[in-house]
């Protein structure tokens, strides 16, 4: 079963990219992404969008999905329908912080992003 890190657990205090994945052993399959953040500083926000290659060095502006803008704690799943996406064969993450108010203006998330390949029957049960 395919499973990578889209994001390495790790603190996040910049805008950035992770690493780029090959989608062969997903291809055409359902994957969940699972995106948790473990700490966070008040007054800030992160936005995760998943973007598709289908080289592996353009990417498009919009991206596949985004998760909603978080601001806490917490775990949010979304699932992503790469069948929907052919021509895809790699794809990364890309992140934006914002960080406003008092205090330290560097943003602190402790965070990752996780991509498993589901199977028809994962998809049923929830």
């Amino acid at each position: 079963m395919w499973a990578q890190f889209l994001i390495p657990r790790g603190r996040i205090t910049a805008n950035g990219v992770g690493p780029v994945l090959d989608l062969r052993e997903a291809h055409g399959k359902w994957i969940e992404l699972t995106l948790v953040i473990e700490r966070v500083i008040e007054q800030q926000s992160l936005a995760v969008k998943i973007e598709g290659s289908q080289d592996g060095q353009t990417w498009g502006e919009r991206g596949l999905i985004e998760f909603p803008q978080k601001f806490y704690e917490g775990a949010s799943v979304l699932r992503l329908d790469l069948g929907a996406y052919p021509d895809v064969k790699y794809l990364r993450a890309s992140w934006k912080v914002n960080r406003w108010g008092r205090g330290e203006p560097v943003p602190q998330f402790d965070a990752c992003l996780f991509a498993e390949a589901v199977s028809a029957v994962a998809l049923d049960s929830r």
